[in-house]
């Protein structure tokens, strides 16, 4: 039986280097915009940044300081946080800055059920209903991003014409392993989101950076049919887009334009997050979404089946320790340059200790994303 499990991981492994091959070939061949390049010296783009929050007192404050910091002109730019039934003071500090270019918006005033699954989608469709610019960007409460930030992604939409524009984020290292493991987890998933959009691979994008016209959004029906699940406001409408305005999907390669999130705190957290993000699967229109979903959670599910049997004898534990070394060996190159990139590589002497962890992980986050309820900003939601 454990020769069938060797051989067959054996094969997805060799068929997950090839994959990681190519992602690390179309992540090397993406020309990286400079951090400071000519801007538009006139930009003409009017622009609504769309920010869903709930229960987001910690972090809201920063995010709109660094939203209204931008070096964009505030003639063509406006801000519209959407609240979404906050049990706490996220509100009132909303209220609390003195911006014309500021607007709060309360799903309980627009008689939208707190007990909606597809809160975030709810959210940012009222946003983007009350929005007045030709390109939405949307990010998250807990976000920071630099003060070019809007005058790059504009410079880009305006020069490409791009109808839906994914962008890089990184996760904030704050200490403590959890919180490297998450960078190192995130890491790679926006690498895989780079090389894919850059090649017309598959859909992968991350809503807490993401830019796309009113006019698509609205052309494919906003979230209709895939407002089912609570996730999805981000990949699915991209698959939707990029179905609708074919070659008119692109990434962002840039620094200046990487926007920062905080790690979840506590590892129940993290799980409720992955799990979150894991339980669009089934919805996936784009097969080779789905494709590459099944061949890591497959590959990660015989490794840990390995790992298990490892604990059984000396020779198992050395088999192993084997194939540990051979993952690691595989992913390295391609997380490395993608944590340059991001300037975290000093982070990659933990990625080795980290595999076990990684492997249980996977195999946990995407069963329980397909059958199972997870918590999220105080809701329990499928």
């Amino acid at each position: 039986m454990m020769i069938f499990v060797y051989i067959t991981a054996l094969v997805l492994l060799a068929a997950y280097a090839l994959l990681l091959q190519y992602y690390f070939r179309s992540w090397k061949d993406m020309p990286a915009e400079p951090a400071q390049p000519a801007l538009t010296s006139s930009p003409h783009t009017r622009v609504s940044i769309i920010v869903p929050a709930r229960n987001e007192e910690r972090d809201i404050a920063s995010c709109i300081q660094s939203i209204l910091q931008q070096r964009y002109p505030s003639s063509l730019m406006e801000c519209i946080i959407v609240d979404d039934h906050s049990e706490d003071n996220t509100a009132r500090i909303v209220k609390q800055f003195d911006s014309p270019i500021l607007h709060l918006i309360s799903l309980h005033d627009q008689g939208i059920s707190p007990s909606t699954n597809s809160y975030k989608k709810k959210a940012l469709e009222a946003g983007i209903a009350a929005a007045g610019g030709e390109l939405i960007i949307t990010t998250d409460a807990d976000c920071t991003m630099e003060q070019d930030w809007l005058n790059h992604m504009v410079a880009h939409y305006e020069k490409t014409g791009d109808q839906f524009i994914a962008a890089p984020v990184k996760i904030k290292h704050r200490g403590g392993w959890l919180s490297i493991f998450q960078v190192l987890d995130f890491t790679s998933l926006q690498g895989i989101t780079a090389a894919s959009v850059h090649r017309g691979f598959h859909s992968m994008c991350n809503g807490a950076n993401l830019a796309y016209t009113k006019n698509a959004f609205y052309t494919v029906e906003g979230f209709r049919d895939i407002d089912r699940k609570a996730s999805g406001d981000d990949m699915l409408l991209m698959h939707k887009i990029a179905r609708k305005f074919p070659g008119k999907v692109g990434y962002l390669k840039n620094k200046a334009v990487v926007v920062t999130t905080n790690p979840q705190p506590t590892l129940r957290a993290f799980f409720q997050q992955r799990i979150r993000w894991a339980s669009k699967a089934q919805d996936y229109k784009d097969k080779n979404v789905f494709r590459v979903l099944l061949l890591v959670y497959t590959m990660n599910l015989l490794l840990l089946t390995i790992l298990i049997a490892g604990f059984f004898s000396i020779d198992q534990a050395i088999i192993a320790v084997g194939f540990l070394l051979l993952k690691t060996l595989v992913e390295w190159r391609f997380m490395y340059s993608v944590s340059s990139f991001y300037q975290q590589q000093n982070l990659m002497v933990w990625f080795p200790l980290f595999q076990p962890i990684h492997i249980l992980y996977t195999v946990i986050a995407g069963s329980f994303g397909q059958f199972g309820q997870y918590e999220w900003k105080g809701r329990r939601v499928s």
